[in-house]
């Protein structure tokens, strides 16, 4: 359909509407006094301005923050929060001491005294702890064993009671590696008392911020650790990612390879009984364990970079989502 032809007069009359009302401020009643005419032909000359051009909206960046692909990944997923950083021209290391930093402003601004911080053993979450600050006091719960890999010289332990010492709350600890070599010795150890009860404080986390491994050389640090045998098992058991040490597929589901019997962690339940997960991703792409992860509910709430949010906005766009059971397609 053609456009409707209006006269000079009238497109001058609808730039001033707009004038008023989107850089001085005035409300569309206000217009109105003004100019002797009703707020319905306000809103129509609005609705000109906008469709002649005249009016360009847009969400410009805070800073390091990018505001419109935050509000977009919130939108396309239907998270409680998420937050994207400008990862333009970063290396590897100050990336995640930015994602870091995000992350760490964001607990600052949702926890409330007595709620329950879970910090499981994860590389980007120990960058994590290291900017935390401003926090209100909070419990913090060790969530997993920890791992030992080149470069960092954290424990799981260490995260949580560093996490705890800043925000002056209990910290609930336990020592054990996150990934051990037969299965006997992983039953042992989560049968012992002080583990079993530590692993059971899991119950009181309000949030956690967990990191989201790719079922992929150097994507994930379980994957790196495993054997090739484990490796292929996982794979025919359908995994692509693990979060906390426990594994899920394609649709987001928790799946149970024989690998998972040697990885002391958080159980399922618990896992999944958490209100407000933060999904704190870096390092390579990672949007298909992501996707997963956000498709099957394991996370609620992200902190990634421009890359990873641009694909996952456009695997959002293709992917229908569910919404209060019924599928909905984002465009």
């Amino acid at each position: 359909m053609a456009r409707e032809s209006r006269g000079p007069a009238e497109l001058v009359r609808a730039a001033s509407v707009a004038r008023r009302h989107y850089l001085e401020g005035q409300s569309k009643i206000e217009i109105a006094n003004d100019l002797g005419i009703s707020r319905f032909k306000v809103a129509r000359l609005l609705d000109l301005a906008h469709e002649r051009g005249m009016v360009h909206i847009e969400i410009v960046a805070d800073g390091e923050i990018d505001l419109d692909r935050s509000a977009r990944l919130q939108e396309a997923f239907g998270l409680r929060h998420a937050v994207v950083i400008d990862g333009a021209g970063l290396d590897f290391l100050t990336l995640n001491e930015h994602l870091g930093e995000a992350t760490a402003l964001l607990l600052s601004e949702i926890l409330s005294e007595g709620d329950v911080l879970g910090l499981p053993w994860a590389r980007s979450v120990d960058i994590m702890t290291r900017s935390l600050h401003g926090l209100p006091r909070v419990d913090v719960v060790q969530l997993s064993g920890a791992m030992e890999i080149p470069g960092v010289d954290s424990s799981a332990v260490d995260i949580v009671r560093r996490a705890a010492r800043l925000t002056g709350g209990s910290s609930s600890i336990f020592h054990a590696p996150l990934l051990l070599d037969d299965v006997v010795a992983a039953q042992t150890l989560q049968r012992d008392g002080l583990v079993k009860r530590a692993l059971a404080q899991a119950s009181r986390v309000t949030t956690a911020v967990m990191g989201i491994g790719s079922w992929s050389p150097g994507l994930s640090t379980i994957y790196d650790a495993a054997t090739p045998e484990d490796r292929e098992q996982a794979s025919a058991a359908g995994v692509v990612g693990e979060i906390a040490g426990r594994f899920f597929d394609c649709a987001g589901c928790l799946v149970v390879p024989p690998l998972a019997d040697r990885i002391v962690t958080i159980g399922a339940d618990e896992l999944r009984g958490i209100p407000e997960v933060i999904g704190l991703v870096s390092g390579s792409p990672k949007a298909r364990a992501v996707g997963a992860a956000l498709r099957g509910g394991l996370v609620n709430s992200l902190v990634v970079d421009t890359v990873h949010a641009d694909a996952l906005l456009e695997e959002a766009a293709t992917r229908p989502r569910l919404l209060g059971g019924q599928a909905v397609t984002t465009s």
